[in-house]
């Protein structure tokens, strides 16, 4: 396997030495990239000065290619061919530098010549850097890249001539077949109300597609071809989703096959996103991991029938051995990174649980015994490493390493790793893993799902429970905030206060709960209120029958002039007075005798019992009040009858009918003005509109009531 980190690049033999290839010397500096060449054989890198092709099993160099500051490096299929990619610029008249190159790997006539002429075989303007590569056939007959429009195909030995051309009218994406029949299948997005399509074409036969499959909600695609090139999954993905139910758009899966024979959606039964879709080395089979977390991993043949159905969890990748012996399942990223490892051939009974945390490499050895995990810069920039796991979940080799940017292994065929039993005998791990393993600290308690001390012994609700848990499935109604449903994700709800009284539910204005009338300002329902509710609410009582007490003393005090009161009832006889002022000159008698604290403590309690005594009253009766003039003749004033005083509301006396004119006129005033406001150049909203458009109505309904103007 090979590393590059910010300082060099290392090559490893793995199992079972597990020490650097011998003949390899580390390249030291600032190192783009690297890369092997898809059938194993060269291995290669780009410094800023030149690109350098290494023997991959001897660490010998092959070649070095004048190419600085390349940023790109691939091989062809057999590695005839090397690929490199500069970033684009343009030469002193203008015109942009064809920064694309293929080069030969090995020359015939002059290996050790530097010639650029001879060496490039081919050069092209590529400006992007997504799809910047040529894509070959599996025998290296044919390559293609996609211009505007089209797909030119070339001759892999003569790239300065175009062989052929695909024309389609706004071809975004394509993607050459393996296998020995060449097709290729080209995506085209939506345009102009048309929807999307992906075509797939026999190579050079391009006059109609022999596949086709047309859908909507398609911004890009992922073209998956399985190994032997008869059958096309398209993952595809929209922008935004629509529906509101997530921030990273929609996602559909469509299977098509190279013959025209079958085309389909795959129907999954798990609403959420799709994570990941492999196709199995059989090419007869592939896995899909969907739905929101605990995601669901589901196995399909050709026809997109369900085979089989893993147990929900928190997963997100999915990766078939080389062999199609084992399949693992996954959740990196922002998961835990548990590795759940099953063998096919024994009905997928499961075989381990790998825990792999903060990994963002996974790969599977060619042999299919080992699995390679790593992490990786710039995702983590600390506790960068790799790590070597047995598929029996044992960690055989460790290395930590600075500022890691890329590892993979060394890529080599099947057939040089006939199938076998990894799991007898039990390979022996290497004294990193042994090291590393000393050092872990496993937990003698797992540790849970924190809990407050008040849910502490009690029983975990559903809507806190993950759905493989037995907890409550997720239900997304499209509504971004968060809800009062079983999950959280339902509709709002309304804000919990801890330590506030409870409210059931939304009432209107007045109304009590399960219907009927509030009892709210009448005393009843005090029990249920809280400690400082209550005491606001006295406080409030009190202060309205304090108001209401002095406005009928000021009103008894005017009528009775001098103490003249003919009504006992409401104002104070003169034998009361006359003890309530010999009180005030005893108490300020004794002032000195009393204490200042003492004295005020008694005047609030005198004014609370007051104010108590006249609530009641004000609770009790209707604030009617006539005052009448005495016939007991104590002054000269009470000769004179004083005026009948009785507080009533406005629409005490109105009848219905009167109540209605009043709406309607007030409704007609207020479309009079939304009219004065739309002659003066003001933009009305559609209700006003409406309200306008209701104006005869209104007018009507005053004739019938018999209200002229």
């Amino acid at each position: 396997m090979a590393d590059r980190t910010q300082k060099d690049i290392g090559i490893v033999d793995a199992a079972p030495v597990y020490e650097s290839l011998p003949g390899f010397q580390k390249p030291e500096g600032n190192l783009r990239c690297c890369t092997y060449s898809p059938c194993g054989r060269y291995f290669a890198w780009a410094s800023p000065e030149q690109v350098t092709v290494i023997d991959a099993s001897v660490g010998h160099v092959i070649k070095t290619l004048p190419a600085p500051n390349v940023f790109e490096l691939g091989f062809s299929p057999l590695g005839t061919f090397i690929i490199t990619w500069q970033r684009p610029s343009k030469d002193e008249n203008g015109d942009a530098v064809k920064n694309l190159k293929v080069w030969r790997v090995i020359e015939e006539e002059d290996p050790t010549s530097t010639d650029d002429g001879r060496n490039v075989v081919g050069r092209f303007v590529q400006k992007s850097q997504t799809g910047w590569n040529l894509q070959y056939t599996s025998d290296e007959q044919y390559c293609a890249r996609v211009v505007t429009n089209e797909v030119q195909f070339y001759q892999s030995g003569d790239l300065g001539t175009v062989w052929n051309k695909l024309r389609v009218e706004g071809v975004s994406d394509f993607a050459v077949s393996p296998g020995d029949n060449h097709s290729i299948s080209v995506f085209i997005p939506e345009r102009k109300g048309q929807p999307a399509a992906v075509k797939v074409f026999n190579v050079p036969n391009f006059d109609a597609a022999v596949s086709q499959k047309n859908f909507f909600k398609g911004d890009k695609v992922q073209l998956k071809w399985n190994d032997a090139g008869t059958h096309l999954i398209v993952l595809a993905q929209t922008e935004v989703d629509k529906t509101g139910k997530s921030y990273y758009g929609e996602t559909t899966l469509y299977i098509l096959s190279a013959n025209g024979g079958f085309d389909s959606r795959i129907d999954l039964d798990k609403e959420g996103p799709i994570h990941d879709v492999t196709w199995s080395p059989n090419s007869k089979e592939f896995g899909v991991v969907y739905g929101y977390m605990p995601a669901k991993t589901t196995i399909f043949d050709t026809r997109a029938v369900a085979t089989h159905s893993f147990a929900l969890g928190p997963r997100n990748t999915i990766l078939f051995s080389p062999h199609g012996k084992f399949i693992l399942v996954a959740g990196f990223g922002n998961l835990a990174g548990q590795m759940d490892i099953y063998d096919l051939e024994k009905d997928y009974l499961k075989v381990c649980t790998i825990e792999a945390s903060n990994a963002s490499v996974c790969e599977w050895s060619p042999d299919g015994k080992y699995i390679l995990t790593a992490t990786t810069s710039p995702r983590l920039r600390v506790d960068n490493g790799v790590r070597i796991w047995h598929v029996g979940g044992g960690l055989m080799y460790n290395e930590d390493l600075q500022e890691l940017y890329h590892v993979c292994w060394r890529p080599q065929s099947t057939t040089m790793h006939p199938l076998e039993n990894p799991l007898h005998p039990m390979p022996t791990p290497h004294v990193s893993a042994l090291a590393y393993l000393g050092t872990v600290k496993t937990p003698s308690k797992p540790a849970g799902a924190y809990r407050p001390p008040g849910a502490r012994g009690t029983v975990t609700p559903l809507a806190f429970k993950r759905e493989d848990e037995g907890g409550a499935a997720y239900v997304s109604n499209g509504s971004m905030s968060l809800g009062s449903g079983v999950n959280g994700f339902g509709k709002p709800r309304r804000r919990d206060v801890p330590g506030a009284e409870t409210v059931g539910e939304d009432l209107p204005p007045g109304a009590a709960p399960g219907g009927g009338v509030s009892l709210a300002g009448t005393g009843e329902g005090d029990e249920n209120l809280s400690k400082a509710a209550l005491k606001n609410k006295k406080k409030r009582e009190a202060k309205k029958a304090k108001d209401a007490a002095e406005k009928s003393a000021g009103l008894s005090a005017d009528v009775n002039g001098a103490g003249a009161a003919t009504t006992p009832n409401l104002s104070r006889s003169p034998e009361r007075k006359d003890r309530r002022g010999h009180e005030r000159n005893r108490s300020r008698g004794n002032a000195e005798q009393t204490d200042r604290p003492n004295q005020r403590r008694e005047e609030i309690r005198h004014q609370r019992n007051q104010s108590s005594t006249h609530a009641k009253a004000a609770s009790t009766f209707t604030l009617d009040v006539t005052l009448r003039t005495s016939d007991t003749p104590q002054s000269s004033e009470s000769a004179t009858d004083p005026p009948d005083l009785k507080v009533t509301s406005p629409d005490a006396g109105a009848s219905p009918q009167d109540k209605k004119i009043r709406a309607l006129l007030k409704k007609l005033r207020a479309i009079d003005d939304l009219k004065m406001r739309r002659a003066g150049g003001e933009k009305l909203e559609g209700t006003q509109i409406k309200k306008m458009d209701t104006e005869d109505s209104v007018r009507k309904e005053l004739d019938l009531l018999g209200w002229n103007e």
